[in-house]
């Protein structure tokens, strides 16, 4: 084994419990979905001119402009207790930056979540319900058209949004290497404006693509916003060839995985039979694939370190939803329960006191990532967020998840809201299907479907309270209130 693979081990971190953090000044797939649909496969093809969206021309900014730089790092299908594959990233954004216990998908699937990411808007405000419609996004929306726009420097390295066209350049990005279909090796990649085939492994193509664009900021002094969003650690996993064999810890499960009384859950879920030898084994290839992901994190430190940016550059890192270990029988994402919806957040910010070990246990969603960047960069958002800065004292006392049954599920899951609480979480599962363009038309919207959950007394979601419930017992449990606020969420405009 050599020494990368020596070093793996938990992460600690320094926990103020119960706390919020308050910054010191108020302004923060090979195609993998071949076999699931998430993704479209395209030949590989030789370089290629592309087509371009127009962007205004960024406004200059002084020499010396003292606005943070920001480092957004996404990665893929990554859920929570994934800890021992990024030690590195645990020490730099854990140990000294701020952990957000409670952080969600506020849609569990690839494309809609990444929009919400960039635009701070739920799924049913920015438009893109599924993988297949990237174009539903309005890119003047976006926090990269503000940030490019107030003079910052843009850079795209990763994934952008599924089924984007190859020969389309990413919106108010002046630099990227975007690759679609997204691969583990010898990615097809839109390269500065070329199509064309890089050999290598993603993770580190696009690692050392972005740190180019970090070294660009020893003679151009704009403050930069590079946006890095990695394969791992999504199915069929592929680990870097160095890690192809790495032993992983052995996992006991939980108790969502042992399971056997499912008559409480919705139809689907009843029918799913993975346990727990299948959840072990996805659990093993993702952290084979986040190895490469922390290696990446530490040469993005050192290399801001040498640079002399690490105190002014807002580091955060997250995954666009989490996944499944055989929860419920389930080995998927799509699902409103816990390892689905939540995710990994760390963040860095020492010249604003982010680097003290802290923990954060609000409740908070993606919305929220585009509002709190916004805010470190001291710009008024000229579009309505849903979500709000991380930055200041704001607080929620519930936040909404939503999913859309889509073409690409030939098996009914359904579409769903939920409605999750401090120490509750209300579900409904509606009859309504996306059409072929992406939009919620098919179906009448019918109810089909309730669940109940109390988060504090049942973390792993065993025991639907709503199971045989009378309306006397649905009253004691507050559900006419909850489902009011779910509906009033679902239909909310901003």
């Amino acid at each position: 084994m050599d020494k990368d693979q020596e070093r793996r081990g938990p992460g600690r971190r320094a926990v103020v419990a119960g706390t919020a953090v308050v910054a010191t000044a108020a302004a923060i797939p090979a195609v993998l979905h071949a076999t699931k649909g998430d993704e479209h496969a395209s030949p590989a093809q030789p370089a290629t001119p592309v087509r371009n969206f127009a962007s205004p021309t960024p406004r200059t900014r002084a020499r010396g402009d003292d606005r943070p730089n920001i480092l957004l790092v996404v990665t893929d299908d990554q859920p929570k207790d994934t800890e021992w594959a990024t030690p590195g990233t645990v020490d730099w954004l854990g140990d000294h930056g701020v952990t957000f216990e409670r952080a969600h998908a506020n849609t569990p699937l690839c494309a809609p979540s990444r929009a919400s990411i960039m635009s701070g808007r739920y799924a049913h405000n920015h438009g893109v319900l599924d993988t297949r419609h990237p174009y539903h996004l309005d890119q003047q929306t976006t926090v990269q058209r503000q940030l490019h726009n107030s003079g910052y420097r843009t850079g795209l390295f990763g994934k952008y949004l599924n089924y984007w066209h190859t020969g389309d350049n990413p919106p108010h990005f002046d630099e990227w290497l975007l690759q679609e279909p997204v691969a583990y090796y010898n990615g097809h990649y839109n390269d500065g404006g070329t199509v064309r085939n890089i050999p290598g492994y993603n993770t580190t193509v696009i690692k050392n693509r972005a740190l180019a664009f970090l070294e660009s900021s020893r003679t151009d002094r704009r403050p930069w916003f590079a946006y890095v969003a990695t394969r791992s650690a999504h199915e069929l996993n592929i680990p870097e060839k160095k890690y192809a064999r790495t032993r992983v810890p052995e996992w006991p499960g939980r108790p969502s995985v042992f399971e056997t009384d499912k008559a409480d859950k919705p139809a689907f879920l009843r029918r799913a039979k993975h346990g727990l030898t299948a959840g072990q084994a996805l659990r093993a290839r993702q952290l084979r694939t986040l190895l490469s992901v922390d290696d990446a994190m530490r040469d993005f430190r050192d290399q801001l370190r040498a640079l002399g940016q690490l105190e002014n550059t807002l580091v955060l890192y997250t995954s666009d939803h989490g996944l499944c270990w055989g929860d419920h029988g389930w080995l998927r994402k799509s699902v409103p329960y816990r390892p689905s919806l939540e995710v990994p957040f760390q963040l860095s910010w020492p010249a604003r006191g982010l680097d003290r070990g802290t923990s954060d246990d609000r409740l908070t969603g993606h919305v929220d990532l585009a509002p709190t960047l916004l805010d470190a960069a001291g710009i008024t958002p000229d579009t309505p967020h849903d979500g709000h800065s991380l930055l200041g004292t704001g607080d929620r006392d519930h936040l909404l998840a939503e999913w859309w049954w889509n073409r690409q599920d030939k098996e009914p899951i359904h579409t769903w809201a939920t409605y999750i609480g401090r120490s509750e979480q209300y579900t409904e599962y509606y009859r309504t299907r996306l059409d072929n363009n992406g939009r919620p038309t098919d179906g009448d919207g019918k109810v089909l479907f309730r669940e109940y959950y109390d988060l504090r007394a049942d973390p792993y979601q065993l025991t639907n309270k709503l199971h045989g419930a009378t309306p006397a017992q649905e009253a004691r449990l507050g559900i006419p209130a909850l489902a009011k606020g779910l509906n009033a969420a679902r239909r909310a405009g901003s």
